[in-house]
């Protein structure tokens, strides 16, 4: 389940996220604004931040390589930009 953010899918545009790791499903909400991103994965060497970023590249229909994690590696707090 993910919401389409097509619309915001424009280069240079940044997207903070709340992340929720060891979830029962993969799901992507956006709601008022903020972006949850639930994931089933832990988060050990980078999985969580994997499966995040592909969730987020689907919902906003581009590649996954081209969302670039700013800040919040290690946080539930995430920063994305699109490039």
């Amino acid at each position: 389940m993910a919401d389409d953010l097509t619309a915001l899918a424009v280069p240079g545009a940044e997207f903070a996220v709340r992340v929720t790791p060891r979830a029962s499903r993969n799901a992507l909400l956006a709601e008022g604004g903020e972006i949850r991103v639930y994931v089933t994965v832990v988060p050990e060497d980078g999985k969580a931040n994997a499966a995040v970023q592909k969730l987020l590249a689907k919902a906003l229909g581009v590649a996954k390589s081209r969302l670039v994690l700013i800040r919040g590696a290690t946080s539930r707090d995430k920063l994305f930009r699109l490039d």
